[in-house]
Formats: structure tokens, sequence, C-alpha cells
């Protein structure tokens, strides 16, 4: 009888939608396939190239303008925002000389942070995390950063980012960014991000603090919710911000002759940053899981205090209850009916009773 009715649940349940991952199956190695959900928008270039003494900025539109600034005199800085138009991220990946796997990653939101070492550039993969202003939450997007000798190209999906203080940098002068090359630039911007990492803790330590509070204090069903929401929240953030440390740690080991010592000096500062950030991570997520035990434990010693109360209650009113029950019987032949102060009598003992065993409670600690 049980595999009709499940039968009959399961045929309630939405049509499964198609998944992301089906539309690249059957596909060759190296086909470009966006797996975002930010689909529609079309890919807009923004290009920074400077050394110490000049800066140029541009939004070319034709591939031949893009390309003509992979090996400048000066350093570049490409940034292609939105990546779901698969046929210029193509184009872009084939003149700039890069490997088909390597462009099928860039379009591929769900991989993954990585670092690949090629002959003449170096491929990463990460994700930028922040705070979204209007709703308060955190957006999670995909962002590739490929370093050549002059040039680092960066692939990601929104206009917005976390690379606005490099850009500072640049554009006023500041620090060493315009004396330094290509390697530097690409460590400004992986250190931009995992900065950002650090925002997105203390978003995540605030809403831990919120609701333990809650827990402690008043804890209601809708707050279960809220906590299977931050786990789900922690384990996510974990996974994109845990791998980042051994990729730091392998570009600081790495022979690659694009990084130079100088530059692997500051990415050791990176590692630092990401060695501290994944004790923290590990920290919340100890204190995520164990915001659910004590909201049951608050709970249980709720309704202990509640059934308390209660066993207390009963206890005074048995003895009560008995008293009346007594002279509540219909018999003729009970001699306290026919005391003139029978009544009174029945009410003093039954306050005696009810004030001796307030006392004794009292003294037990059970009030």
């Amino acid at each position: 009888m049980a595999k009709p009715r499940k039968r009959r649940l399961l045929s309630k349940l939405k049509p499964r939608k198609q998944s992301k991952f089906e539309r690249k199956m059957g596909k060759a190695p190296g086909t470009i396939t966006y797996m975002g959900k930010r689909e529609g928008s079309q890919s807009v270039v923004n290009i920074m190239e400077y050394n110490h003494d000049e800066l140029n900025t541009s939004n070319p539109s034709d591939i031949d303008s893009i390309v003509a600034h992979r090996d400048p005199p000066l350093t570049s800085w490409v940034d292609i925002i939105g990546l779901s138009d698969e046929h210029f991220i193509e184009l872009v990946g084939k003149r700039f000389g890069l490997n088909s796997l390597v462009m099928e990653d860039i379009v591929d939101t769900t991989q993954r942070p990585k670092i690949d070492e090629y002959d003449d550039y170096l491929f990463g993969v990460f994700k930028m995390l922040y705070i979204d202003d209007e709703t308060n939450e955190i957006v999670y997007e995909h962002v590739a950063l490929v370093l050549l000798e002059n040039c680092v190209l960066v692939f990601q999906e929104l206009e917005d980012d976390v690379f606005s203080g490099v850009r500072n940098r640049v554009k006023n002068q500041s620090g060493r960014i315009r004396t330094r090359g290509a390697d530097y630039l690409f460590f400004a911007l992986l250190d931009a991000i995992v900065d950002n990492y650090f925002v997105v803790l203390e978003y995540l330590n605030h809403r831990i603090e919120t609701l333990d509070e809650l827990v402690y204090q008043n804890p209601t069903q809708e707050i279960v919710q809220d906590i299977q929401d931050l786990k789900k929240q922690v384990l996510k953030v974990r996974r994109w911000i845990s791998p980042v440390r051994e990729l730091v740690g392998r570009l600081i080991d790495s022979e690659n002759l694009l990084i130079t010592k100088d530059t692997k000096v500051f990415l050791r500062d990176i590692l630092d940053h990401s060695l501290e950030i994944n004790e923290s991570l590990q920290i919340y997520r100890e204190m995520s899981m164990s915001l659910m035990e004590m909201y049951m434990s608050n709970m249980s010693n709720k309704m202990n205090e509640v059934m308390k109360v209660l066993t207390i209650m009963a206890s005074i009113f048995i003895p009560l209850t008995f008293i009346a029950g007594i002279y509540g019987m219909n018999f003729d032949h009970m001699p306290e009916l026919h005391w003139e102060h029978g009544y009174v009598m029945v009410w003093i003992i039954m306050i005696v009773l009810f004030i001796g065993m307030m006392v004794y409670f009292k003294r037990k600690n059970w009030l």
C-alpha cells in the first residue's frame, strides 16, 4: 500500500528542469558553454594601460583594438565584463592564444578555484564575494585572471566588483603599482579579492551573533530556517574560499618567469590572510552547527520549565481534589456533613495544605 502513496506524492512535485550540467554533456572537452545564471548580457571591455608616467583608458568594441593591447610597451589591464556571450569570449581567447580548456573554465561559473601554468601565461579562477548594498546579501561572482608578460586579462560576470581600490591606485598613481609590471597587477587584483573576504566574514559573524542572541532570548520556529540558511551560506563560502590558500602557496613556490621574486614577497601577505580567513571560516562553521544544538537545548529547557510548572500545580491540587472528592460523595451517614463549622474547617485545611506545599517546594528550590 505504501508504493502507490509514494507515487502520488512524487506526482505532485514540479517537473525537473534541465540542469546547467546537462548542457555540457556530450560536448567535446574545451567547448565553450556558459554555465552561469546571468545570461543575455553583452560583453563590455574596459582597458587601462599605464607606466610610471602615462595612463590611458579605453572601451574598444572590436577585437583587433583589444588584442593590440597584448604586447604594448605599457602594462595593460583588459577587463572583460559579461561571460554569456560565448562567441565573443571564444574569439578573445583565440586571439590571445589561450588554450581551449582555459576558455571552457572561464565561462564555467561552477569551476572550483584553480591555478594553471602554461608556457607563456598563467591562468587562475577565483570567486569574488561581496555584499550587495541593496539586498544586504552575499554576491557570488565568477572571475578568471590571465597573466601574460605585459598584460592581465580579467573575465568577470558583473560590472560590480571589488577592484575599485586597484583602479583608484592606478589612476591616482598611489603606491607602487604604476612602477611595477603585470605580475604586480595580478597580485593587486588577487589581493583585492582576498581582502574582501574579510568583509564577508564580518557579515557572517554578525549573522551568527544575532542568531545566537535570538536563540538564547526568544527561540522561535522561524529561527530554525534562519539557522539552516546560515549553515548553507557558511558552507558555500567555505567551498569557494578555502582553496585559495593552497593556490597562493603554489604561486609563491612557482618557478614561472612571469612572477618575479619581488612580487612573491607580496604574495606571502595574501597567504597570511588566507590562513587567517580559513581559520575564521572553520570557527564560523562550528558555531553555525552549534546554533541548532543550542536552539534544541533551549527549546527543551523551555519545555521542561513548562512541565515543571504544570507538575507543581498538579501536585498542589491533588490533595485539595482528594478532600473535595470525599465530601462531594452523596452518602447520608457522613458525620462531618452535620458539623456546624465543617465548611470553614475544610477551607482552613485546604489553605494550610496549599501554603505548606508551596513552602516545601520553595525549600527544595522547585519554585
